[in-house]
This record gives structure tokens, C-alpha cells and sequence, in this order.
């Protein structure tokens, strides 16, 4: 009698097959098509990827701008990098803050602590808090690797900051060095070879090429998108300056640890070595002797566009001029206008960060879809460049205004994404989802330019808020009886 629970071919037929009905399912009607269907197997069943396809999403070309600045001022011994984009600041940076940040720092640490649950160590560096550093991020290390094999307490270790304490977490180390130059990155002890994806496929494939000629041996090596159009020889001079920079770093004395060993160039140089390109149509500097170091430097790296670079002098001061500050001082607000009269709201969480999109005066002229579509279309653009400007990263949820359309919502997504093409660090959208909200993620290095402006409040602790001190005795100066608590 258990025979009707052994496994069966079911198939259903229709005469046909453009039948539907409707059925419940999983709280949700659903259409079903009537037909044939084929039992289900093992082998015609499609597998899930193991790496879904947009983390492997191919980057959208940068869209073209038509002016684009660079801005370097110097006072009191601080350095202070403005890009423009127009009249327009995108992106800040100032030795001041920088100088706070040890990102790319390379040191001669020492082992503190080794954690076989957390897969991590915590390694002293010669900051406040020590470094974690993962078993997969040390040199040598495999999948199945474990930390206490790899690491020992009190052992000397060179481990690289790849990001900034923040709050309660330290530094994040990495055991694999990598030396960042003008137009490629060098691993040493690597078999690593990779060119930026964002290169069209014959300039990647030229580039390959000339890789597999110069790569040094025992090193890896990395091509970054301003070796677009570079000769051979000069990506040959940027290799050659990077073995020699880790011939200095990997010479260093050991049973001294904590300690230095390499520290990233000022911020001018830095930002120089990593956003100057032919893009730019001018560079501006306001002290002579930064101008001539600037111009030193991208005489040797990049001679084609040495003819951008400027001395400014003049009474009035160049951010001045360009009303940087201004611009600076709107950026740190909790609301930003946006031209048409709608406005953002940012807010800054310890999981992540929130936007809300509000038309606020705007009205619009024909229908409220289309009011609702050119504002949203306004604060894409807007949210792409306060994300650099502030320099926000880690997870974003964006709560744009519903629309019903779907190719709508897609022409926003689009938008959103071509803005979001002019931003270097590495930023991730994902689809609007069925509450209309945009989720992504955008790499968290350093502080962010709010927080490097700000203290948090000693009153509020950086909530935002006072909590009324509801348990206090006032009810005795008002004539009320108070009652002990009974405890039995």
C-alpha cells in the first residue's frame, strides 16, 4: 500500500497552451501557463553561480566633463587639494586630514595577540589601537591556512594599512604589499597581472602585452586606467622606480618593531599620482615651491600634459576665488538643494548611511510622474557627487520618490550608475527594491570629510539629542509623596 509514495514522472498536458490560471502563492497571485512540463533532474537543473554576475559587472566609461580642475593652496604647512568638475566642487583632500590617515603606510609590526575563532590577529603597529590583521590578507597564506600556524605572539611582521581605525575597530592590515605609482601598481612576491576593466578591450590588450615584456620577475603587477595611452618606456620607468622604492622598504632591521618603514608622499603628490590625467585642462598652485615640486614630479611621470600646470598668483586667494570654502561649508549640512527646489536628506548611522529624496518646492509644470522623474533624475546626479565630495562609504540606502513606470526606474538606475562612472573608488548599486529603495555599497577607506571637520558632542555623545532626565526629584518640590520600592 506504500507504493504510491515511491518517486513518479508527473507531466501535464493542455490542449492549449496559451491557457493560464491564477493562483495563490506565497501570499501573491501568480499566473501560471498551462503545458508540458519535463520532470525535474539533477542535470538539467541550472546551478547558481558562485559569484552572482553583478559583482562581476562590467564599469560604465567615464562620462566626459567639460572643465575639469585641480586646485592645490597651501598655509600654515597644510596642503589643500579642490577637484572641480566646472564651478563645481566633486572631491576635497587636505594634508591636515590626511595627515591623521595611514592608509598605504607600510610598518614593521609586532604580534600581539593571535585569535584561531576570529580567523585574525591583532597586530601593534606604533598607533593607539592595534591593527587586525586576517589570515587571508597574510603573504603566503591558502584557503585552508590556518592563524596560528602562520602567526606567532610577540612575532615582527611588515603589514600595510588598507584602512583607517574608525570608531572602536583599529586599522585594517594586510600582510601583501602592494606600491602604488603613476600608472601601475607593484606586488612584490606575486604572480598577480591585472589591467583596469575600465580600459577598452584593444588598450587592454596593448597594455598586456607590454606587461608580459617588463613584469619583473617575482613581481606582480597591476595597470591602472591612467596608463591609457602611455608608451612602453614610460611604464617601464614607473616599474623600475617601484623595484627600487621595495629594494629600500625590504631592507630594513628587524627586533626594533614597532616602527615605520614607509610613509605615503603629501597629499599634493598623492592626489597627483592618483586622479591627474588628460582629462584635466588645468592645475593651479598658489606657492612657488610646491609648484615647482608638483611640476618636478609630473615632469617625470606624465611630460605630455606638464603644459596644465600653473603658478597662481594673485592677491585674491585661489579657493577664495573659486569659493571652495563655500562649497565646503554647504557640503557639511544634513540637507542639500537641489536646482529645481527638491532637496536630500543625509544621515550617517554606525551600520550605514541614508538618503531620502524630497521634491520640497519643486512643483513641476505637467503631471506629477514627471515632477516626480526630473527630481529624481536631479538627485541621482546630486547623490553620485556628495558621495565623493564627502567622501561617504561602507553600505548606502537611497529612498528615491516611488515611480510606477519601470522603464522609469531604470532610466533612474541608468543615470545614477553613468554618475557614479566619475567616482575612483569602487562603488556597487543594486536593483530597486520592492520598497523603492536603491542599495549600494561604496568602499569605506578613511574618514569621511564630515567627520574630519567634526567632534562628536560631549553633551549628546553624538546622538543628536537629549534624553529628559525623567527620574529626578522635582516630584518632591512639587508637594508629591514618594514611594519606596518594595522588594520581597
Amino acid at each position: 500500500m506504500f507504493g504510491i509514495f515511491k518517486k513518479s514522472k508527473i507531466v501535464r498536458k493542455s490542449d492549449n497552451l496559451n491557457d493560464t490560471t491564477t493562483k495563490w502563492f506565497n501570499g501573491q497571485k501568480v499566473k501560471i501557463k498551462s503545458g508540458t512540463s519535463a520532470p525535474s533532474t539533477r542535470r538539467n537543473q541550472t546551478r547558481r553561480p558562485k559569484n552572482p554576475t553583478w559583482f562581476r559587472e562590467t564599469p560604465l566609461p567615464v562620462p566626459s566633463v567639460e572643465k575639469k580642475q585641480m586646485l592645490i593652496s597651501s598655509s600654515n604647512g597644510v596642503s589643500k587639494v579642490a577637484i572641480l568638475e566646472g564651478p563645481t566642487l566633486v572631491q576635497y583632500y587636505s594634508s591636515e586630514n590626511t595627515g591623521k590617515s595611514k592608509v598605504g603606510n607600510i610598518y614593521l609590526g609586532k604580534v600581539k595577540n593571535v585569535l584561531p575563532g576570529m580567523e585574525a590577529a591583532f597586530v601593534s603597529f606604533g598607533e593607539e589601537k592595534n591593527g587586525v590583521l586576517y589570515v587571508a590578507d597574510i603573504e603566503g597564506s591558502t584557503k585552508n591556512s590556518k592563524i596560528e600556524n602562520l602567526l606567532k605572539t610577540d612575532q615582527e611582521i611588515l603589514v600595510q594599512v588598507v584602512k583607517d581605525a574608525m570608531g572602536e575597530k583599529g586599522a585594517r592590515l594586510t600582510g601583501q604589499i602592494s606600491l602604488p605609482g603613476r600608472y601601475l601598481v607593484l606586488i612584490p612576491n606575486s604572480k598577480t597581472k591585472g589591467i583596469s576593466r575600465r580600459l577598452a578591450d584593444n588598450e587592454r590588450e596593448r597594455l598586456d602585452k607590454i606587461i608580459r615584456k617588463i613584469k619583473p620577475n617575482n613581481f606582480g603587477v597591476i595597470v591602472r586606467t591612467a596608463a591609457e595611452g602611455v608608451s612602453e618606456e614610460s611604464l617601464k620607468v614607473d616599474i623600475e622606480k617601484l623595484v627600487e622604492e621595495w629594494k629600500t622598504v625590504s631592507n630594513y632591521q628587524s627586533g626594533d618593531a614597532p616602527k615605520l618603514i614607509h610613509k605615503e608622499p603629501d597629499v599634493s603628490i598623492k592626489v597627483i599620482r592618483e586622479h591627474l590625467n588628460s582629462t584635466f585642462k588645468k592645475v593651479l598652485i598658489d606657492k612657488k615651491l610646491q609648484y615647482d615640486e608638483v611640476k618636478e614630479y609630473v615632469e617625470l611621470t606624465s611630460p605630455e600634459i606638464l603644459d596644465i600646470v600653473d603658478h597662481y598668483d594673485d592677491q585674491l586667494g585661489l579657493f577664495e576665488r573659486y569659493h571652495i570654502e563655500d562649497q565646503i561649508k554647504k557640503a557639511l549640512d544634513r540637507k542639500v538643494w537641489l536646482p529645481s527646489g527638491g532637496h536630500l536628506i543625509i544621515d550617517r548611522t554606525e551600520a550605514l548611511t541614508v538618503i531620502d529624496v524630497n521634491t520640497g518646492k519643486f512643483v513641476g509644470k505637467n503631471s506629477l510622474e514627471e515632477t516626480v522623474y526630473e527630481n529624481n533624475l536631479e538627485a541621482a546626479e546630486e547623490i553620485a557627487r556628495q558621495l565623493r565630495l564627502r567622501d561617504i562609504g561602507g553600505i548606502i540606502v537611497i529612498d528615491f520618490i516611488d515611480m510606477e513606470s519601470q522603464k522609469k526606474q531604470q532610466n533612474l538606475l541608468n543615470r545614477f550608475k553613468q554618475e557614479l562612472a566619475k567616482d575612483k573608488t569602487r562603488t556597487q548599486v543594486f536593483d530597486i527594491s520592492r520598497l523603492g529603495l536603491v542599495e549600494m555599497t561604496r568602499k569605506n577607506v578613511a574618514a569621511g570629510l564630515i567627520e574630519s571637520f567634526s567632534d562628536e558632542c560631549e553633551k549628546c555623545n553624538g546622538r543628536g539629542l537629549i534624553i529628559n532626565d525623567i527620574f529626578s526629584n522635582k516630584t518632591i518640590d512639587e508637594g508629591l509623596l514618594e514611594t519606596e520600592a518594595v522588594v520581597e
